[in-house]
């Protein structure tokens, strides 16, 4: 199983459950200080499919582009739960639509 953190939007944080590449469980936080309680979202996105850590085996974290605390509180979690886990962590730009005035 992988889990997926998305910590670089202002406006809403995602953490995503996924196994073989299918979505089993997204946790979307679009209220105040959502980098702020992502730890929550992870703990909340795992006891909802009766996941513990030790059975994720993979970490994936969005790098960017977007604002520079969110992408911060997002690497050193994920960079935390790679340490704390021993598992592999992969980084991942998010794609972002041009923007055309």
């Amino acid at each position: 199983m992988k889990l997926c953190i998305d910590t670089t939007d202002q406006t809403e944080t995602k953490v995503i459950l996924t196994k073989e590449e299918k979505i089993m469980n997204e946790v979307v936080l679009t209220r105040e200080k959502r980098s702020q309680v992502v730890l929550e979202a992870i703990s909340e996105n795992l006891k909802s499919q009766q996941v513990t850590f030790e059975d994720i085996d993979e970490l994936e974290v969005a790098l960017g582009p977007g604002s520079f605390t969110g992408v911060r509180v997002g690497v050193s979690v994920a960079n935390t739960l790679q340490f704390l886990l021993g598992i592999p962590l992969n980084g991942k730009l998010r794609s972002v639509e041009p923007v055309y005035e």
